[in-house]
């Protein structure tokens, strides 16, 4: 009787919040707060992977779980042992992030900064000096520093990102933002961009085509689509 009705327009704008996150304060990397690092990367991670908070806050940094390339050119993410996903079907090879990096800008300004294997790498070695937890991703501050983010920390963090990357332009972020909805965004322009819809639903995780069509195709400008890889 009353079906679900999805907003089909953005409510954030992906292109705005993909300039902030290339300038203060969240550049440069090598130096920022840990907390910007963070949410820079868990931000990136999360977009670039189209995967949902639960399968990111079962990733881990042990060398079983957590490898990358040669000088930096990818990096493969796999769940720990045990995990169980939402979708009990799910093949463990959609279980797994595998990342390329992004090659670098024809600007030497932006360079690729940002490339979520670079900011992974930059991430994994600087919590190694709070780190409690094999977890990826960590607490930043206060009493919890250094032990196992929680779901619900991972999607504050996600939301975080968007609003300080809004505050860094001097613009109101907008209300009712979600974690989730990364996963909208990424497959949108993903979409728009040309990848099949079978590789999309395989990536993300989903049995059809038909969620991906109902709950999360956005009307996202096949521009915007192409932020990431420009």
């Amino acid at each position: 009787m009353n079906p679900p009705r999805p907003p089909s327009v953005p409510l954030w704008d992906l292109s705005l919040v993909l300039e902030a996150l290339k300038a203060h304060p969240f550049e440069p990397i090598e130096t920022v707060d840990m907390k910007y690092l963070t949410l820079k990367t868990v931000f990136l991670i999360a977009l670039s992977s189209v995967k949902r908070v639960g399968d990111l806050h079962v990733l881990s940094v042990n060398a079983v779980c957590l490898e990358f390339g040669p000088n930096g050119s990818k990096v493969i993410l796999k769940p720990r042992h045990g995990y169980v996903p939402k979708i009990l079907g799910t093949p463990f090879r959609a279980q797994v992030i595998s990342l390329s990096a992004l090659p670098p800008s024809s600007s030497e300004v932006d360079g690729n900064l940002l490339c979520p294997v670079r900011a992974l790498r930059n991430y994994v070695t600087r919590s190694a000096a709070i780190r409690r937890s094999e977890q990826l991703f960590v607490s930043f501050g206060g009493r919890t520093k250094g032990l196992a983010a929680s779901k619900h920390s991972l999607s504050r963090w996600i939301v975080d990102a968007i609003a300080a990357a809004y505050a860094s332009k001097n613009l109101q972020c907008p209300l009712g933002i979600r974690a989730h909805s990364t996963r909208g965004m990424a497959s949108s322009w993903a979409w728009s961009s040309g990848i099949s819809i079978h590789d999309i639903c395989t990536v993300a995780g989903w049995a059809s085509p038909s969620t991906f069509v109902r709950f999360y195709n956005l009307e996202v400008p096949a521009l915007q689509a192409k932020v990431l890889s420009v």
